[in-house]
Order: structure tokens, then sequence, then C-alpha cells
């Protein structure tokens, strides 16, 4: 198949390293695959130095922008694709269009949960393939008038081979953090926002650090809430076991280091991206049982599952997985397992290929 995949977002969250696992998860799979991107940004220069995806300059600054219709029609008109992947809300209509009149073929994924009532019914209607990546975002749009028929599942792909432990690596970046071997670091990896569940996670660490000497916390990311969260993890008397590196554009080296992931989210989290590439690190993963992060993980063997905000079960959760080296290396090798039965690249990409060749 010819894919012409459109993806203009300037951020490098998880919307942005699906695109880019699955694009160069189908261009492994030997379909032809083009991309119309934002010059410079995380996309394009994820996906420039692989030399397998061909390249399209474009942008969206709104939706329905009249220059980012003409860059899609450009790059169709020259690639001449059988399917027109579309992954954010400014670029849909313009890639059903664009499908429509050079007689290919749209599918467009829809990664959060932002749809009114119309749109939920509409939407679906202008695309061949209308694909979410959790069941739990699948109810939320049936419940919001979506056809079920219109939906189909495909999960966020992971790397394998770029995400997987690294001793070496390891050993570098624990030294670099003045991590010893018997220290047990937890990370948060992600957008610092109030509805990432920072705040009382921030409250579940102060009170296990306060029983537990081999916590470490290592915080990856920035966002609104960093300024008063840091401010205050600085005043804390554990403020030398917190850690903050800022925002990075790759976080498999922190991945790497770390001996937990928390992901505490509070807000709707429809998939959970940072749980499967934590797993196929080996790192067992403390998340809510909040939205679609359940479905990336199993409760009690590569992970544990918490309510949002319990700040108690939190804190009895990291204090339990702290004193627990053999359950964190068990939990660690059934995330890698989990990760390669069903969120490997090369089977999600099998799946693409499935739903889009599938019969209407």
């Amino acid at each position: 198949m010819r894919i012409l995949f459109v993806g203009t977002g300037a951020g490098g969250g998880g919307t942005e390293s699906h695109f880019v696992a699955l694009a160069s998860a189908m261009a492994e799979a030997r379909h032809e695959v083009a991309a119309v991107v934002r010059p410079g940004d995380y996309i394009y220069r994820s996906l420039a130095g692989s030399g397998a995806v061909r390249l399209y300059e474009g942008r969206f600054e709104r939706s329905n922008d009249p220059a980012g219709v003409a860059g899609v029609w450009r790059a169709a008109r020259h690639f001449r694709p059988d399917w027109i992947v579309g992954s954010y809300k400014r670029e849909y209509l313009s890639v059903g269009f664009v499908a429509r009149a050079q007689r290919a073929r749209a599918a467009l994924f829809k990664h959060i949960v932002n749809m009114r009532p119309a749109s939920a019914r509409l939407l679906p209607r202008i695309a061949d393939r209308f694909i979410v990546p959790s069941a739990y975002l699948r109810d939320e749009l049936v419940r919001r008038g979506t056809p079920p028929d219109r939906i189909q599942v495909l999960p966020n792909p992971v790397d394998v081979q770029r995400y997987a432990p690294e001793p070496y690596l390891r050993t570098r970046i624990r030294r670099e953090l003045d991590i010893s071997d018997d220290d047990v670091l937890v990370g948060f990896v992600g957008r610092l926002e109030a509805a990432k569940g920072v705040h009382p996670y921030a409250d579940a660490l102060e009170r296990a650090m306060s029983g537990s000497p081999r916590l470490r916390a290592l915080w990856v990311g920035d966002g609104e809430a960093a300024a008063p969260l840091l401010e205050r993890l600085w005043r804390s008397e554990h403020r030398a076991r917190h850690m903050h590196t800022g925002w990075v554009q790759d976080a498999r080296p922190f991945y790497a280091a770390l001996d937990v992931l928390a992901l505490p989210s509070i807000g709707p989290e429809t998939f959970g991206r940072v749980s499967i590439e934590a797993q196929a690190f080996g790192v067992p993963v403390l998340a809510s049982r909040n939205g679609g992060i359940p479905e990336t993980l199993e409760d009690g063997t590569s992970g544990v599952l918490l309510p949002p905000a319990d700040v108690p079960a939190w804190s009895a959760a990291l204090t339990r997985i702290c004193e627990d080296d053999a359950g964190r290396r068990r939990m660690g090798e059934a995330g890698r397992q989990l990760v390669r039965e069903r969120f490997c690249h090369h089977r999600v990409a099998r799946d693409f290929e499935r739903i889009l060749t599938q019969p209407d």
C-alpha cells in the first residue's frame, strides 16, 4: 500500500510519538510511506533521519487552513496514496476532502476526549476508517453519539528494539544522577500539570520517603505546574532526593535508569503511552486506575493500578515496591513480555494493515 500520513502537530507528546512509531513501522513492513509534517519540529526530526519515510512540508495553523490544505493536496498529487491518514483535529476535514478529491481513502486517528456530540456523530462519517487507541475512548465516543460500528481500536505501538533494557546506559545515567545501585529510583515522565496528578503524587512520595531511605524521585518533563511543584519540593526535608530534568526530546536514557515508573493521572487519559514505553525497558509501573491506562498493563503482574489522587494508597504502594527487589524484577520481566505480545510496533503495523484492508 501507499500511505500518506498527515501530522503537522508541533509538540512532542503521545500523539506525535504514536505518529512516528506507526509511520516507521508501516515503512518497515515494506509499505510505501510518506508524511506531511511541520518542518523542523519533533515529527520531522524523528522521521528525517531514517530515510524510510518520504517527507513533505506542511502546516495547519487552524482548522481548514488553506495553506495546510494546499500542502496535503500537493503531497497527495505527487505521492498518489491509497490511504491518507490524519491524526489532528485541525486536519480532519482537509484529509477527508483531499482523499475524496484524489480518489484515495481516508483514515482518521482520534487520541483525546474532546468531541462534542454533533462532531462525534458526524466526523467518523467523513473517513473510511476512524481509529482510537483504547476501548475506553471508543466507549466514551459511543456515549457521545459515535456509531459503534464506525470505530476501530488500535493501541499505541512501541519499537521494542529501540525501547529495550541497556545495562551500560542504566549505569551511566544513574552515575550522572548520583543514584547508587541500592537506591530505588521512581520516575515521572510527562507534562507537569495538575491533571497528571503531580500534586497528590508528590504528597505520596514525601510520605513514602519518610519511611523508605532508599527511595529517590526523578521528574522528567515540564508544564504549568512545574514552578509551584518544584518550589515545594525544594523546600521539603527530602529535597536532596528529588531530581528534575525538564523537558527532554528522548526519554529513553531515563527509562533505562528507572526502577519504577509512576503514572498518577487524575484527568482523563485515553491511553498512557509512557506506561508501555517503561515496560518495554523492563520497568514496572504504578498507575492510576483511570481512563485507558488499565489497558496498558496487567494489574499485579507488570504493575499496580491505584485509585487516582489517593495519597495513602500511593504512599503504601511506593513503600511496598521500594522494599520488594525481587517483585520489581518479576514485574519488569512480565512487562517486557506484555509489550512484545500486545504493543510491539510490528504487531500493531499488521493490525493497522488488517484494519485498512478489511471489507467495508
